[in-house]
């Protein structure tokens, strides 16, 4: 079924990496808007109230008489993956410019992120989305959401097991059953990850959100 969204338009709701501020801020324009928390958004007959990756709520934004909605959120809600391409600054809706179509995270086809060490623990059926790579100060980084039904412990200790081998000297690692949490850093890394069950178009999958940055 062909999913639509009563509105008229869908404006980039994600933050830029160091490497594309340049570019962006040369392309930006100040203009006032207003933040309309009046709006009520139905996802396929169901009220969505979008919100960021830290779970905060996200206004819809009226300027010139237009509704602009996050892109990340309301593609989520839409089971359709959303990647930034910082290296060409474009916003990728639906998978990479040349699969001609949608993808939903569930099925995404975006690879593994540029910027991850070649020995990054991914689960095999790791589903890559929400990709936003960048560099500064000879430090690559990127972060990334990744679906997979690879149980939560088992995935939070070999995170644990991978990054004391990469040599973390501060750690904070809480793993279990529903969740695990880390941060971790080293003289050559630093790293988040958040682990959860999936919500939403998600159900069925656990969600890890990953910041990584390294030489």
């Amino acid at each position: 079924m062909k999913k639509k969204l009563a509105v008229t338009a869908i404006a980039l709701g994600m933050t830029l990496t160091a490497s594309a501020g340049v570019y962006a801020g040369s392309n930006l324009q100040d203009i006032r808007a207003s933040l309309n928390y009046g709006l009520g958004i139905v996802v396929n007959g169901k009220a969505y109230t979008p919100k960021d990756g830290n779970g905060k709520t996200l206004a819809p934004i009226t300027y010139n008489g237009t509704t602009y909605l996050p892109v990340r959120s309301v593609g989520e809600a839409l089971g359709t993956s959303v990647t930034y391409d910082a290296k060409n600054s474009k916003v990728l809706i639906g998978g990479s410019s040349s699969s001609g179509g949608t993808t939903s995270p569930g099925t995404s086809t975006v690879q593994r992120p540029q910027n991850l060490p070649a020995d990054f623990p991914l689960p095999s059926d790791a589903k890559v989305y929400d990709v936003i790579e960048g560099s500064a100060a000879g430090q690559k980084s990127v972060t990334f959401s990744y679906l997979t039904k690879q149980d939560l412990e088992s995935l939070g200790n070999t995170y644990k097991q991978y990054f004391a081998k990469k040599g973390a000297t501060s750690k904070s690692e809480q793993v279990s059953a529903s969740s695990f949490t880390i941060i971790d850093a080293g003289s050559a890394f630093s790293v988040t990850l958040d682990g959860a069950p999936g919500t939403g178009s998600n159900k069925g999958y656990n969600r890890i959100d990953v910041i990584w940055s390294g030489k």
